[in-house]
């Protein structure tokens, strides 16, 4: 699903959605505005791009962080509660995973984990992607846009 099928969908529902963004550090957020009448269902999104915002800007556990790192599906999903806790939103997305050209944490590149909150919705999504920086990026960005549609439609 599209940024503009998600904005339409969100306005049809009368819903709202925010972004907790590690990897991809805004660019989903950004590709969500892109669409005419976005600041309607779009609430905001938190950069957490270094580990220690992960905690202190979006709720992500202290403990989690320092036991499994950075790039974890549980990381994701708490990323996900975070944005939608903190910026009041029906729908939270949160996005952890490495972006290459080299690995974090013994994490291969290309490994990216969406999560997904909602009402009675918390999941993750692991992501296997491919091609350099921007094609995983990119793909994070497309993954996280699959999983929110798969719950709109």
């Amino acid at each position: 699903m599209n940024a503009e099928t998600l904005i339409t969908h969100l306005i049809g529902r009368g819903e709202t959605v925010a972004t907790a963004e590690s990897l991809t550090a805004g660019l989903v957020c950004a590709t969500l505005t892109e669409v005419p009448g976005s600041s309607a269902v779009v609430r905001g999104g938190l950069v957490v791009y270094a580990t220690d915002l992960k905690a202190k800007l979006a709720g992500v556990d202290e403990d989690l962080l320092a036991a499994q790192g950075a790039v974890h599906p549980e990381v994701a999903a708490q990323l996900a509660a975070g944005a939608r806790d903190r910026c009041g939103a029906t729908w939270g997305l949160g996005l952890t995973g490495v972006a290459g050209p080299d690995g974090q944490d013994g994490v291969a590149p290309g490994t990216v984990h969406v999560g997904l909150a909602g009402p009675d919705v918390l999941t993750v999504r692991t992501l296997d992607l491919s091609g350099d920086r921007a094609s995983v990026r990119a793909g994070a960005v497309s993954g996280a846009f699959a999983l929110l549609g798969e719950h709109l439609a």
